[in-house]
């Protein structure tokens, strides 16, 4: 019977997210000042305040999330919590294994904003604007949308970028040829086939440059062996080596967040409950579709971490 900390990716900002951890604690003040130093740029005014427009870019909201997760998890430690006492793994969706890596010590704080800003823009220069699309398939067998793909991709890339568990498959490649895979999908008796609101084709082979561009800029960062292991998105698997982190999370950008079978692994390994740090709720709600042994919780209000402390270390 163990616990894991998650930590969310993107589409879990909001504005406003960590202002009320900045107000109560002089540890997340810190985390925010820390990472506005280390782009250069205050970060922590559009979180706080906005516009969302600006919150939203990729470039912004990936060094964000983190940051809010990071402050989290500050507070946490500053009152007791030890993460290889406490804690048995760790596992972030996407940009969330950055935020995992950064709370387990692979990397430091300030370099983790930076990668994640380097992340941000490569992955979103990767292809022009238009030409990558995203869509969410609802409601068909992995192998079903695997066969889809394979079928729409003649049109150009197609692939399934996120398994997010409960039926839902998100896939990720060129417009033209999601655009046949979602018409696919519901002839195939998808119950829904959604296109997706994305900036750029996440998670796809089209993402080689932001891939290339991830190799370098991790090559010249200390990395660290986690003091808890890592649940990899794209393996499903636990790591602990560096040079085998880093190997991942370069293959990650163009490869699937296996999200589905992390949270099932969990549950295999007599994790009971997994903490979701840092802004948001989405990572609970995929648990609770995926497994129902498995209890989801997040922590990202005061209140939050009054409630995990008290639950945790008692």
């Amino acid at each position: 019977m163990s616990v894991a900390f998650t930590f969310p990716g993107q589409g879990s900002q909001a504005v406003g997210m960590g202002k009320d951890l900045a107000e109560a604690f002089p540890e997340a003040r810190a985390v925010f000042a820390e990472v506005d130093e280390a782009l250069g740029q205050k970060l922590s005014d559009i979180m706080f305040e906005g516009p969302e427009e600006a919150l939203t870019l990729t470039a912004n909201a990936q060094p964000a999330l983190m940051a809010v997760s990071i402050a989290v998890m500050r507070v946490l430690e500053a009152r007791g919590l030890s993460l290889t006492d406490q804690v048995s793994y760790v596992a972030g969706h996407s940009l969330g294994e950055y935020s995992a890596l950064c709370a387990a010590g692979t990397f430091s704080l300030s370099d983790t904003a930076r990668l994640l800003r380097i992340r941000g823009n490569a992955m979103q220069s990767a292809v022009p604007v238009g030409e990558g699309a995203m869509a969410a398939i609802i409601g068909l067998e992995q192998a079903d949308v695997e066969a889809i793909c394979k079928e729409a991709s003649t049109g150009g890339s197609c692939q399934i970028a996120n398994d997010n568990g409960g039926g839902q498959l998100v896939i990720s490649g060129s417009k033209p040829a999601v655009e046949v895979a979602a018409r696919l999908a519901t002839e195939k008796g998808a119950k829904r086939a959604l296109m997706l609101s994305v900036s750029a084709p996440f998670h796809s082979a089209l993402m080689g440059p932001a891939a290339d561009a991830m190799r370098e800029a991790l090559a010249g960062v200390a990395a660290k062996a986690p003091v808890v292991p890592l649940i990899a998105n794209v393996r499903a698997a636990p790591v602990s080596d560096p040079q085998e982190i880093v190997r991942l999370l370069v293959e990650q950008v163009t490869g699937q967040v296996r999200w589905r079978e992390t949270v099932e692994w969990f549950a295999r390994n007599d994790v009971t409950t997994l903490y979701e740090v840092g802004s948001g709720k989405v990572l609970t709600g995929l648990a609770r579709r995926i497994d129902k042994s498995v209890t989801g919780i997040s922590i990202n209000t005061p209140a939050d971490i009054d409630s995990a402390l008290a639950a945790l270390i008692g």
